[in-house]
């Protein structure tokens, strides 16, 4: 996914020691009812919506975010993240919102070109319904990971609660025969200070994405009210980070 890839920081980082500490127990019982596991969702389209105002993950059409992503080496690729005014309607008979995700390389060339599809319920919740993903390697099309909710007996996930609070957890994404399954739990609501080119954040969620399919990779990623994803951390040793640069609204 790119729109829930958020940015990383240095002076973040030392937060995040912490507070990771702080918030590895006493998570359990606080899911709610959003989707865990392979828990399969029965959702009605009339309930959902492509206004995605969640304060938390803001999705307008024409609303531009570009993130810088740094590898352990110093290889850099740019992503842009696009809000389009186009909806799709899912699988699963639900309309949602594309966001268009380009990252390119050093030299400007396209490695990786995504769709992405999100909608909103009633509630305020920020559903994600898969993703139509094209990465090239030595020239070559790859289309893994892409999945697309109702297909294949692949789930939608959720990428953004509407009453976020510290211990929840829930399915991001739920593409299993595709090989998409990823899982978020909220380490902390409002208490992480985030530095990016874009800006200083004091008020973030604080999330750790994982997958069980690889147990040993995970990252922490930092959401701020109004923007959206604005740092991403790698915690497998990999040190890869990605911040946020640039962000127009529509």
């Amino acid at each position: 996914m790119s729109i829930c890839r958020a940015v990383r920081g240095m002076s973040g980082m030392v937060v995040l020691l912490v507070s990771l500490g702080a918030c590895a127990t006493g998570v359990a019982g606080r899911d709610t009812e959003l989707p865990v596991g392979r828990t399969a969702v029965k959702l009605d389209p009339a309930e959902f919506t492509v206004k995605i105002d969640n304060p938390y993950y803001p999705l307008h059409p024409g609303d531009r975010r570009v993130y810088r992503e740094t590898a352990a080496d110093g290889t850099r690729q740019r992503i842009v993240d696009a809000v389009l005014n186009k909806t799709k309607v899912i699988a699963d008979g639900v309309t949602a919102r594309v966001v268009r995700s380009t990252v390119t390389d050093g030299a400007g060339k396209v490695v990786e070109y995504t769709e992405e599809w999100f909608a909103q319920d009633h509630a305020g919740n920020v559903w994600y319904f898969g993703e139509d993903t094209t990465s090239y390697e030595n020239g070559k099309p790859s289309k893994e990971g892409s999945f697309e909710a109702g297909v294949d007996g692949a789930q939608p996930g959720v990428q953004m609660p509407a009453k976020p609070e510290a211990g929840m957890r829930f399915r991001l994404e739920g593409g299993y025969r595709s090989g998409a399954a990823d899982h978020t739990v909220i380490l902390s609501v409002g208490t992480e200070q985030v530095e990016v080119p874009f800006g200083h954040f004091s008020d973030t969620i604080m999330m750790r994405d994982y997958s069980p399919l690889e147990p040993k990779v995970a990252e922490l990623k930092f959401y701020a009210k109004g923007v959206g994803g604005v740092l991403s951390l790698d915690t497998s040793g990999d040190d890869h980070r990605e911040e946020l640069v640039t962000f127009k609204k529509g």
